[in-house]
């Protein structure tokens, strides 16, 4: 960074301090919320942005949670005679057999050979198509850390390590030393919902926000001055007995939208009105892929049934209406739990290859497979899709990622997995071509940890040191989604103290 942009920067977060730490003191209820709302616009104004117009192109980002912490040890297993087999010696009865693996050829080579869990047969052909890349051992850090300063204590860690909530926030927030007051996908929306919202005309405007829950309140989506919008598997959810339209519903915008002298009550009518009107856009846009009569809509690749599958399946109808939405940016988040398999990871028999894992790795494979292929079938789409015929930008415009609130110990505990710090991960999208797709797939990024209990990547009992920080997860993604390289500090204020903020799995 310039010295010109490190003096806006500073600038940018001296007067944010200014108004956050003035305002509440000196200024009425609707003067604050007039001058948040203007501060928010200079933030985006000065950051390097798209410019007036707004967006020229579609981008979305996708997080899938693994809520209670996956044993990416078995998502990715190391092949070969002598790597494979240290692996089972450790692994004891949670050992996948190398026949059963799913072998994989990645177009970089770091010495080791690689294949998918059996029952991941959808992310195997993915990587091999080039649309899916593997990070290795990414987990939540204040430095770069070695076992011999975690062991001796000689460096800042994360605070409660190994604990669910607070594992599941580090991840979510990438602020492991700060109250969590926003996520780092709620600071991306900060900078860039703007520019197509407030700094359009209002015809041009998105009709709903960047970040969309289809799994209920979270933290990676809260900002600091936008919200995140929450939608069921369904859709937007509707007043009761009160259809988009109707005169109970006209009823309660009418009420909503009275004048009233208090301030509280006239931006809770507000909320209520906005709410009913951006509910009822989204609910109109998706219909053009409706299961239902008129639309009778199929997929080519059905989503698999449960939860995850259903998540996925909104997010792919949202993207479907993104044009009726006028919305070029967006950020989901989609959760599935079941992860933390301290227990019955193992079929019948301490069968490793079935059982409450397997089950949980086959159906996310076949939805992150179903999802990736809906993206491509919207892209071909004649109405759906991004103009004439063959023109699929959208299809390499849409990336998903993993997240969880850690990986698993690496030895057996006799019927699962224990509490563990680093893990692996996969990011999938785009058309797989290697001069430029979205994903630079069929490559393994990060360094995969040295399968040794007590060895350099180990804490002690199994658990790895991350060798690559949540922040060089995150800001890759986020830069490839648009934040500029000026203000990536102020989305993740503790990237510097890293040496790759971009891992290089994104064409940006």
């Amino acid at each position: 960074m310039s010295n010109i942009d490190q003096d806006r920067a500073r600038l940018l977060r001296t007067r944010r301090s200014f108004f956050r730490t003035v305002g509440g003191a000196a200024l009425g209820s609707a003067a604050i919320s007039t001058t948040l709302r203007d501060f928010r616009l200079i933030n985006s104004a000065l950051a390097q942005g798209p410019g007036a117009a707004g967006f020229d192109d579609y981008k979305a980002l996708v997080c899938i949670f693994l809520n209670g912490g996956n044993d990416s040890n078995n998502l990715i297993v190391p092949r070969g005679a002598v790597a494979h087999a240290n692996y089972a010696a450790i692994r004891g009865n949670l050992t996948i057999p190398e026949s059963s693996l799913l072998p994989i050829t990645p177009d970089n080579n770091d010495g080791n050979e690689y294949g998918f869990h059996p029952l991941c047969t959808e992310m195997a052909n993915l990587f091999q198509a080039g649309k899916l890349a593997t990070v290795f051992n990414v987990g939540p850090l204040l430095f770069p850390t070695t076992r011999v300063q975690y062991q001796k204590k000689t460096i800042a860690l994360p605070p409660q390590l190994f604990s669910h909530s607070d594992q599941v926030t580090h991840w979510q927030t990438s602020l492991p030393d700060q109250l969590p007051r926003s996520g780092w996908g709620g600071r991306i929306a900060d900078f860039l919902h703007p520019y197509q919202k407030e700094l359009l005309a209002e015809a041009d405007r998105a009709k709903i926000a960047l970040c969309t829950s289809i799994a209920g309140s979270n933290t990676f989506e809260v900002g600091n001055s936008v919200q995140q919008f929450h939608v069921s598997t369904s859709g937007a959810v509707v007043l009761a007995g009160a259809a988009t339209g109707s005169a109970r519903e006209n009823l309660v915008r009418s009420l909503a939208n009275l004048p009233n002298s208090n301030l509280q009550a006239k931006a809770f009518g507000d909320v209520i009105d906005n709410a009913i009107a951006a509910g009822a856009f989204l609910n109109d846009a998706i219909g053009e892929t409706s299961p239902s009569a008129p639309a009778n809509w199929v997929w080519n690749t059905p989503f698999p049934s449960g939860s995850l599958g259903d998540q996925l399946k909104m997010v792919a109808r949202i993207i479907a209406g993104r044009k009726e939405l006028k919305i070029k940016r967006q950020i989901f988040f989609v959760t599935v739990g079941g992860y933390d398999t301290h227990t019955s990871q193992m079929g019948l028999n301490n069968d490793a290859l079935t059982g409450s894992h397997a089950n949980l790795l086959g159906t996310l494979s076949k939805a992150i497979g179903a999802f990736q292929a809906a993206i491509e079938q919207i892209a071909a789409h004649p109405v759906l899709g991004d103009g004439p015929a063959g023109n699929t930008k959208v299809a390499n415009n849409v990336v998903g990622f993993t997240a969880s609130d850690f990986g698993r110990t690496f030895p057996t505990n006799s019927q699962g997995s224990d509490h563990g710090w680093g893990g692996h991960h996969i990011v999938f999208g785009g058309n797989g071509n290697p001069a430029n797709g979205a994903v630079i797939g069929k490559k393994t990024y990060g360094r995969f940890p040295v399968h040794q209990i007590n060895g350099p990547d180990d804490t002690s009992t199994g658990r790895w040191i991350p060798s690559t920080s949540v922040d060089e997860y995150s800001a890759t993604l986020a830069k490839w989604f648009g934040v500029s390289p000026t203000y990536m500090d102020d989305v993740f204020p503790n990237l510097g103290r890293f040496a790759t903020p971009d891992m290089g799995f994104m064409r940006s």
